[in-house]
């Protein structure tokens, strides 16, 4: 790990830049002032433009992952041009690996972030969006991209929403200008203006923050018999209560983790817990219809984080489970901000 993290840190050093170079240049605009006092922007053109495949055109694609949506992700290539890739449930995400000694890993849909260089192969539909069959990246570009989504995700959305509230109340203070000159009443209808834009930016960075963290909305755990990875009638019926509960919630993700006991060696043990948390995922998938991008990678921990001692049969018979949690984005669950920019104006009469 020591050898490589000058080269982790190099590259996530040079896409941080761009990402902060591209926020910067979104925020800058030129204005102008015309005869009757009120400002104009104007933004500068890009270059980028949108490439179409044909329907069912075989393509093949690499480039860097410049905007990430719940079905799609838009990918820019060397010569600037963006497509568009959807996801479908066979969509396959695995590792670019050096190592041929290894197998590849198999990823989520959900580690497809913004900043990750990716290789794409798959066929145009009839929106000329790329669907993609499989889907490849590295390791190491992966955890560059995810950190990158971590620290350039609340810079980029606080400045979008610093520009929209400096673009509404810049308007609203030259209005308040004018109406001051004739009434006092104009300074307390700035101050509620300010104060309540205020309280909007306030709103909208905790929403923000709390973008990153995942609360459990429900969950279960189900048991299995010794050195066995069949579901029991029990254990479906727990699992049925769970997946109906999860499609009645916005933006969930199951979370799925598979557990032993003592019995046996540490390397039989990890492969017989993967199997138990593959055989509820399996359950999930064919008996509910649960796509599979609302699934975390199912993982096997084997005899570790034990939940009741090992060395009584009771003990035992709690550790050999698999345990499912029906995860919701706290962002999602708190209501949008909302700013009140009514104020009371008081006219008077000069004098």
């Amino acid at each position: 790990m020591n050898v490589n993290k000058p080269k982790f840190n190099s590259a996530l050093a040079l896409v941080l830049g761009v990402f902060m170079s591209a926020t910067v240049a979104l925020a800058q605009t030129t204005t102008t002032t015309n005869d009757t006092g009120s400002m104009q922007s104007s933004n500068s053109k890009t270059s980028t433009q949108t490439r179409t495949i044909s329907n069912g055109q075989r393509t093949k694609l690499r480039g860097v992952v410049t905007r990430r949506d719940a079905d799609t992700f838009t990918v820019q290539e060397t010569d600037n041009s963006e497509t568009v890739v959807r996801l479908t449930d066979t969509t396959r995400v695995t590792e670019r690996k050096s190592n041929p000694f290894r197998r590849a890993r198999n990823y989520g849909v959900t580690n497809i972030l913004r900043g990750l260089n990716v290789e794409i192969e798959g066929r145009g539909d009839a929106a000329g969006q790329l669907v993609a069959d499989r889907v490849r990246f590295s390791e190491s570009e992966r955890r560059v991209a995810q950190t990158v989504e971590a620290r350039v995700n609340p810079v980029e959305d606080r400045v979008s929403a610093t520009e929209q509230n400096a673009q509404r109340i810049s308007g609203q203070l030259d209005e308040l200008a004018a109406v001051s000159n004739a009434a006092r009443g104009g300074a307390k209808a700035a101050q509620e203006t300010a104060d309540a834009a205020i309280a909007g930016v306030t709103a909208t960075n905790e929403r923000i923050s709390s973008l990153d963290d995942y609360t459990a909305q429900g969950g279960v755990t189900v048991n299995f018999r010794v050195n066995s990875s069949v579901l029991s009638p029990e254990a479906k019926s727990q699992l049925d209560q769970v997946a109906r509960q999860a499609l009645t919630i916005r933006g969930y993700i199951i979370e799925v983790k598979g557990f032993t006991d003592t019995t046996g060696s540490l390397d039989l043990n990890r492969r017989l817990s993967q199997r138990r948390a593959d055989a509820v995922v399996r359950h999930l998938v064919e008996n509910h219809n649960i796509p599979l991008r609302r699934i975390t990678t199912p993982f096997g921990y084997g005899e570790a984080q034990a939940v009741a001692d090992n060395t009584t049969s009771d003990g035992r018979s709690q550790n050999r489970r698999v345990e499912v949690n029906v995860l919701v984005n706290r962002g999602l669950t708190q209501p949008s901000p909302t700013m009140n920019t009514s104020s009371t104006t008081s006219s008077t009469t000069p004098n």
